[in-house]
């Protein structure tokens, strides 16, 4: 018997993010398998340094990000889902995004949270605005 799928947690926060809260929102005693992913700042892009950021969310990101997890939750039957994604101002070295997957069977775990980081990057009406260590900005696409 196949379990359904449950979406624990979607949310889009200014408050610092962890990804081991998230993964603890999907264990359970049925799941072999917990695959994660945090999206870093990092402190370089392809043509400067960079010093922060600042992500913009669309008044429907919240909205459209548990659409996203439903999807996925669909797609993966019997996966336990947990992501979040923060705006606001970040510094090198936070989290921009969490993610968290459980499954029964690792395949359906790594698959699930690779495909949930994508759709995210695609689908999410989330900006944002890097700031390089040259005094110059650019703004970009999600994640």
């Amino acid at each position: 018997m196949t379990e359904e799928s449950v979406v624990v947690l979607t949310s889009i926060t200014t408050d610092e993010l962890n990804v081991t809260h998230h993964e603890n929102l999907v264990a359970d005693p049925r799941m072999g398998a917990v695959v994660s992913f945090g999206g870093v700042v990092r402190n370089h892009d392809s043509r400067a340094g960079v010093t922060r950021l600042e992500y913009e969310g669309h008044p429907q990101a919240a909205k459209t990000l548990t659409e996203i997890a439903d999807d996925l939750a669909l797609q993966f039957p019997g996966v336990r889902i947990a992501v979040s994604h923060r705006v606001g101002a970040l510094e090198v070295g936070h989290i921009a995004l969490a993610a968290a997957v459980a499954s029964a069977h690792r395949a359906e775990a790594f698959g699930c949270c690779a495909q949930l980081v994508e759709e995210i990057k695609t689908r999410l009406p989330i900006w944002k605005n890097q700031f390089f260590d040259d005094g110059t900005q650019e703004w970009v696409g999600s994640l």
